[in-house]
């Protein structure tokens, strides 16, 4: 197995487990652990594989889903001896971006070719799973956190095309890039890493347009 086929797999469990911590978070039963686990942990994948065109990975490859299965399971009897399961969820998703993030941009290099189209295939496939949990589960959005989010999934997608164009081993640029966004996403959690927001003078009122 690669080291892609590993971030691959990381990614996937990762991602299902987050979903399953939501499931408890609001005291689902154990089909609402499974399904929440799965939507979460191959959501990315789905859309990233859709987008490009190529055979969905958990329809040629069984064996994801059984990984979300049982993920989902192991957090629905092991979930109550957390202290603080949403900010597992957090570092667990962090893990899960830079993983999936670095995936992304590997399958979308290797279908296109292209720089641009893989760095997006990596800011995609890292961050639509959580999105859709937090969807799902009525959970405060990771993408709507003012830490940086999204950026370090193009971050982990960026290193990764950079680094394969430098002509590093396979090895080498996954994982290189893979602590990247990892470290930047972490950061984020740990210090409240932001980018700097928009800042403007407020809309004016409806009735001094008409």
């Amino acid at each position: 197995m690669s080291p892609v086929d590993i971030l691959d797999y990381v990614g996937v469990s990762l991602f299902a487990a987050t979903g399953a911590l939501a499931a408890s978070r609001k005291q689902l039963d154990i089909i609402g652990f499974l399904f929440l686990g799965a939507v979460t942990g191959i959501g990315g994948g789905t859309l990233r594989d859709l987008v490009l065109g190529v055979p969905v990975f958990w329809v040629a490859q069984h064996l994801y889903l059984v990984v979300c299965a049982a993920t989902a399971v192991l957090v629905y009897f092991t979930a109550h001896l957390l202290e603080s399961r949403y900010r597992l969820l957090l570092w667990l998703d962090a893990v899960a971006l830079a993983a999936y993030g670095v995936f992304g941009a590997y399958k979308g290099l290797l279908v296109t070719g292209s720089a641009t189209v893989a760095i997006a295939m990596g800011m995609l496939t890292g961050t639509f799973g959580g999105i859709l949990r937090d969807v799902l589960a009525r959970e405060p959005s990771v993408l709507m956190r003012q830490e940086i989010y999204v950026a370090a999934a193009m971050t982990g997608a960026l290193a990764y095309v950079a680094l394969r164009g430098l002509g590093m081993g396979l090895p080498v640029a996954a994982g290189g890039a893979f602590v990247l966004a990892l470290g930047v996403r972490g950061g984020a959690l740990a210090f409240g890493w932001t980018l700097p927001a928009y800042r403007s003078r407020p809309g004016r009122p409806p009735e001094d347009l008409r």
